[in-house]
């Protein structure tokens, strides 16, 4: 089982929610549900592992080209690389 990669709220008010996220080689999210419809801004290039009930599938990210995403997304989310991979995550609640 991989370790937890490391979240940092940055703000979390009634509107949104931004969390920096570091995963470390071998580090991981830990499954989860999103509850709120999110953008990702990657600051690093990378490939993350996500972990679905449908199986294991590569998410590429490149360090400035930020994606969305609709509540209810579940998956675990692992850096299997020797590198540091870095994204920042914005959840809107309203």
């Amino acid at each position: 089982m991989a370790t937890t990669a490391r979240a940092t709220v940055q703000v979390d008010n009634a509107d949104v929610r931004v969390t920096e996220w570091r995963f470390a080689p071998g580090t991981a999210t830990g499954h989860h549900r999103h509850e709120y419809d999110y953008v990702v801004v990657p600051m690093t290039d990378g490939e993350l592992t996500l972990v679905t009930k449908e199986g294991n599938g590569a998410g590429k990210i490149a360090a400035g080209q930020a994606y969305f995403r609709k509540a209810g997304v579940e998956h675990d989310v692992r850096n299997d690389t020797p590198r540091e991979i870095v994204f920042v995550e914005i959840e809107m609640k309203r």
